[in-house]
């Protein structure tokens, strides 16, 4: 690895409205700059009001600031968003002004897709022909969803979150490890990309100790878009939870890393009136956000992948 800061790292997530304005520019970014039907504006407005906001932005700013004291401090790290400020052109900007050449940019999902994720890699490449000649060099890393520190890490929040369960039930309670579901059409091109995110679930519950009896992988989050999505979805498992007996349930999430809109509106919000109304008491792991595991598992992703462009 080159000294210094001729080496730098590029945390990448999607971002988030930067208020309840912001949304309707959110989502028509999201959306390939085509802007959303009014009712669906008015829907993510009442969401993110509900949860006061997503901090987003800000937990991964922190992420980046934990990664770079874990590299040692030398090497910068900064964060980009797809679809709001900060932007991926403006970290690669910064980056290469800071005197970096080479940067190892990564997805924070650690499933990676090349057709979910190829965005990322587009705005890099238009975030380098902007700066010309001054660019630093951009590797993308590949998918880390098997990386043992990560999977440590969200078994550790699971075993905190049962152990904080009812003592009667704590043996028993059984456990959803959920993904962002997928149109069905676009789940069909991608098998490897399910198949991380299946590996990512199997390991991580053998690595929290729960028998093959007390875990699923279930989807959550189905889109607005027409057509079919992953199934199962949570709210299809809760009440077969209940009519087996069980009376309480804990969410775990394997792809997302920190809080946003997915984990504090559809599962806190959604999946807790979808099982309260099974008859079963919710509960949802602590998100990773700037959980030691999870930097340990970021900067073997940095040295991996920058060891791997230099051999």
């Amino acid at each position: 690895m080159d000294a210094g800061r001729h080496l730098g790292v590029l945390l990448m997530t999607y971002g988030s409205p930067s208020s309840l304005d912001d949304v309707p520019r959110y989502l028509a970014a999201v959306r390939g700059d085509r802007p959303a039907a009014p009712a669906i504006v008015e829907e993510f407005t009442r969401r993110y009001r509900v949860i006061g906001g997503s901090p987003l932005i800000g937990i991964t700013a922190d992420q980046a600031r934990e990664l770079q004291a874990r590299l040692g401090g030398d090497v910068p790290v900064t964060s980009g968003m797809r679809f709001s400020e900060p932007s991926i052109d403006q970290a690669v900007s910064s980056l290469g002004a800071a005197g970096v050449r080479r940067v190892v940019a990564i997805v924070l999902s650690p499933q990676y897709s090349p057709l979910l994720m190829g965005g990322y890699r587009r705005a890099l490449d238009a975030a380098v022909e902007t700066l010309g000649d001054g660019a630093p060099e951009v590797t993308v890393a590949g998918p880390w969803h098997d990386q043992p520190a990560f999977i440590a890490a969200l078994a550790d929040r699971i075993r905190s979150a049962l152990a904080a369960s009812h003592p009667d039930e704590r043996d028993r309670v059984p456990v959803l490890l959920t993904a962002h579901s997928l149109p069905l059409r676009v789940a069909r091109e991608e098998p490897e990309y399910l198949g991380q995110l299946e590996s990512t679930a199997r390991a991580v519950a053998e690595r929290a100790g729960l028998g093959e009896e007390r875990w699923w992988f279930c989807w959550q989050s189905a889109g607005h878009e027409p057509g079919e999505w992953m199934k199962p979805d949570f709210a299809d498992l809760m009440p077969r939870l209940r009519e087996a007996g069980h009376q309480s349930v804990l969410v775990a999430p394997v792809q997302f890393l920190s809080d946003h809109l997915e984990v504090l509106y559809d599962i806190d919000v959604g999946a807790r009136q979808q099982a309260e109304a099974a008859g079963l008491r919710f509960a949802r792991i602590q998100s990773l956000n700037t959980h030691p595991g999870l930097i340990e598992a970021l900067a073997t992703v940095v040295l991996s992948t920058a060891a791997a462009k230099a051999a």
